[in-house]
């Protein structure tokens, strides 16, 4: 009889995962790795996309369990849909990530899940805020978050800076997911980025054996 580790095949898939989201001049960067676990021991799929547009110019990345986060973000984008319609205008990324954390403190006996909220609007520009599993929200210049997330503070912290360039953006992103993954065993497969800009939505894909290598092999 095949032996599983205990309580592994009681959790459901969860995104055991690295994301963040990192503002530079004119725009957002949000990005993730593509891997899904079943109890933190099976890898369940390495395609998973966690990166969500809830509105036109606004995503939300998600670590925990994927049912709950998938649940959240479906409730998150009808509210906010009826609310531009209601408005006639386009909602601001402050009012998609409140929307979040309203149905992430609602709810917080019952989800384990945890989100990322970054967009563009006529308002206030780019923006990055984090939702975490209790409701609490913050505004920051970068977050990240995931399993993968402890291994990059140091890096993150480092190398971050004001104003950065997209390009400069993009690099720093890419690095730090490939740090993340090089060392997390729950964090893998494929890059996936989007830059978001008052011009528009760009999705960028990394492929594994195209990321920053840190490390001999």
């Amino acid at each position: 009889m095949e032996r599983h580790p205990a309580n592994s095949l009681n959790k459901g898939v969860s995104t055991g995962t690295t994301i963040l989201a990192v503002k530079f001049k004119g725009g957002v960067i949000i990005g993730s790795d593509s891997r899904a676990s079943v109890g933190g021991s099976y890898v369940s799929s390495k395609v998973i996309n966690k990166l969500i547009q809830i509105h036109d110019k606004i995503f939300c990345c998600m670590a925990g369990s994927l049912a709950d986060a998938q649940a959240v973000t479906k409730m998150a984008k009808f509210q906010l849909s009826f609310h531009s319609i209601q408005m006639e205008s386009p909602p601001l990324v402050k009012a998609a990530a409140s929307v979040l954390k309203e149905l992430c403190y609602s709810n917080k006996d019952d989800l384990e899940a945890g989100f990322i909220t970054a967009g563009w609007d006529q308002k206030r520009g780019p923006q990055v805020y984090t939702v975490s599993m209790g409701g609490m929200l913050i505004s920051q210049p970068f977050t990240i978050g995931g399993s993968g997330s402890t291994y990059i503070y140091g890096y993150m912290d480092a190398k971050y800076k004001p104003d950065m360039s997209r390009e400069e953006c993009l690099q720093f992103a890419s690095n730090a997911l490939a740090l993340a993954i090089g060392r997390d065993n729950v964090s893998g497969g494929v890059v996936h980025l989007v830059v978001i800009t008052e011009s528009g939505v760009e999705h960028v894909v990394v492929p594994g054996d195209k990321l920053p290598k840190f490390h001999d092999e």
